[in-house]
């Protein structure tokens, strides 16, 4: 549907005893990925919430295939892969310098009302915004 990369760096603190960037970052870093998708398409997750709509992560899936290391420069292409009305799904797959694939997955987050926390439909923003990108290509 529509794709986004986002480069980030393995902080010292963000690595084990091992030397590799600890498994459960990859959440975190998957979440700025989400978060800097959104943005690239002109709406913040802050102005959803300040719309009323939020939007928890109701399922999170990773599969590992080799480790990052300290100081490495990742590369996460970010993926909305679906849209439905109340939810979003998300693709990832993290790449290293040298544009090995270091492990991929996905997150499905569910549209909720800030007051209530009852699902709601997608916002029409977000549907319009994906439908404009779709009618460039």
């Amino acid at each position: 549907m529509y794709e986004f990369n986002v480069k980030l760096r393995v902080r010292y603190a963000e690595t084990d005893q091992m030397g590799y960037c600890y498994y459960g970052n990859y959440a975190q870093y998957f979440e700025v990925a989400r978060v800097e998708t959104l943005r690239s398409l002109g709406l913040s997750y802050k102005e959803l919430e300040d719309n009323g709509i939020l939007l928890p992560v109701s399922e999170y899936n990773i599969k590992y295939i080799l480790p990052a290391f300290y100081d490495e420069e990742l590369n996460i292409k970010c993926t909305i892969k679906e849209i439905s009305d109340f939810k979003i799904k998300f693709d990832y797959q993290t790449f290293n310098q040298s544009d090995n694939l270091l492990n991929f997955g996905s997150t499905t987050l569910v549209f909720v009302n800030k007051l209530t926390k009852k699902p709601v439909n997608c916002p029409n923003i977000l549907k319009e915004k994906l439908t404009n990108i779709s009618h460039e290509k």
